[in-house]
């Protein structure tokens, strides 16, 4: 069972190779280095044989988002730990995207309106109703990056400011989202069980809750209402004026604050300073031995970046890897979630989920669409052999409420392998314990050491007045 424990050299030699990988050495003279041996002090054989993989696969230093405003990122982050922002003021954002769980809430699948508490501590709060989320709460790391245009495991928000956005609210959608990830803050506000609230449910003051009696799909209503008790709340005055200089507070949407919220997010949750990324930047000493040799069989025989492409390490496509299906299920599926496959209407596209970056995985856990693996090395594992995975799955490692609720009869198992992502492959004999190691390694190396202590980010309070904490 998974544990639950959280958390060179010649010259002429040297410049052959450096032309080889197309780097700059038009300066290497035994008189004058180049930056490439400045930066670098040579190169052993397993970084030419990396750079070559890198390159073969297209793999460069990913863009930065542009400087975010910092009265945009100001007025954002009061909103993400304002609770005013759901229906009984019980709930932000930071419930499911907490800074101290790797911008996710470290349980396999959320618990939200009905319970109290932080991360995998949080249980039902009394006999309040309380009904898990369907899917474990994706961390928010990199997500205002240049064409991050897709959001949540199915994809059913994508987009972006030149193209539009396509949403589950249809003809509703807001057009003038700033990015994909400004859009994606305007809808966790809208189901009842995550941040909306139940019908006849009273706010923390003992108020009517106004959102309670709508429905999931009432998206303008509820943005209306929630844009309402922003801009009517006196706290909010300065940040709004500062944030939207001209703008009369009347005419501002959801679509503004979300804005205010993507920007704060991008600002906080940006990560492109780990080895990994120093290393596409030519630091040789930048990743230890084991962590390129991870890298190598990730970019080589572990055929990992089938699917974990580009410098954040995903496609941004959907494929079926045959997690287990654990937990509450989704929609009319339930307790199956057919993933891409619900939002498209086309069977093949059954149990496909988006691939998810592995920048700062070793901070996310649990992992998959619905927290089924508990230790990212078991992850690793299902994927190096998802058959023999799948049939020994043991459901004991997510929330013990959920942990019965596992389906693995033997047509479901079929029928979940019969469409099987044929990239799913290790190219050769299968990979040793030792090799898995260095994978993990190398998942070590794509961590932003200043990811590890966000602490920073978190205000002192918030302009509602609202607590921060339960």
């Amino acid at each position: 069972m998974a544990s639950k424990t959280k958390k060179l050299g010649l010259v002429s030699l040297a410049l052959c190779i450096g032309l080889s990988l197309n780097i700059n050495v038009n300066a290497a003279t035994p008189h004058k280095k180049s930056n490439f041996f400045r930066y670098n002090g040579g190169i052993s054989k397993t970084d030419i044989l990396l750079r070559k993989k890198l390159r073969f696969h297209d793999v460069k230093s990913v863009e930065k988002p542009a400087p975010q405003d910092p009265a945009m990122v100001e007025l954002g982050q009061s909103l993400f730990f304002d609770k005013e922002l759901s229906g009984r003021r019980n709930i932000d954002c930071e419930t499911c995207h907490s800074p101290f769980l790797g911008s996710a809430d470290g349980q396999s699948q959320s618990r939200a309106q009905g319970a109290i508490g932080l991360g995998p501590s949080r249980r039902q709060n009394g006999d309040e109703r309380f009904d898990f989320l369907p899917r474990n709460a994706l961390s928010l790391w990199n997500r205002g990056v240049p064409g991050w245009d897709v959001m949540f495991w199915d994809g059913r928000l994508s987009g972006n400011a030149q193209e539009g956005f396509i949403s589950p609210a249809g003809d509703d959608t807001p057009q003038n989202f700033t990015n994909a990830l400004g859009a994606f803050s305007a809808f966790p506000i809208t189901p009842d069980e995550e941040m909306r609230g139940f019908p006849g449910q009273l706010d923390v003051f003992g108020q009517p809750n106004e959102l309670g009696d709508l429905t999931d799909e009432d998206f303008v209503e509820i943005w209306d209402l929630i844009t309402a008790r922003i801009v009517n709340n006196e706290g909010y005055d300065e940040l709004l004026d500062a944030a939207f200089p001209g703008v009369e507070q009347k005419d501002l949407d959801i679509a503004d604050l979300s804005n205010a919220m993507g920007a704060f997010m991008t600002e906080a949750f940006t990560a492109l300073d780990s080895p990994f990324d120093r290393y596409l930047a030519g630091d040789n000493s930048a990743m230890s031995d084991s962590a390129k040799r991870g890298a190598l069989l990730f970019y080589g025989r572990a055929n990992c970046a089938a699917c974990h492409s580009g410098g954040l390490q995903t496609d941004f496509e959907f494929h079926n890897i045959a997690a287990p299906q654990v937990g509450t299920g989704r929609g009319d599926a339930a307790p199956l979630d057919l993933g891409r496959g619900a939002i498209t209407g086309n069977p093949s596209e059954n149990f496909q989920f988006r691939t998810p970056s592995l920048r700062n995985i070793e901070l996310e856990g649990p992992y998959m669409h619905n927290g089924a693996f508990d230790e990212l090395e078991d992850a690793i594992r299902h994927h190096l052999d998802p058959f023999t995975s799948l049939a020994t799955y043991d459901a004991s490692q997510i929330e013990f409420e959920l942990a019965g609720i596992f389906q693995n009869d033997p047509q479901t198992l079929e029928t979940i392998l019969s469409t099987l992502d044929p990239e799913l492959v290790v190219y050769g004999r299968p990979l040793n314990d030792n090799e898995i190691k260095d994978l993990m390694s190398f998942m070590s190396a794509l961590t932003d050491p200043a990811s590890l202590n966000l602490f920073e980010i978190i205000p002192t309070s918030v302009a509602s007045g609202l607590p921060l904490a339960d």
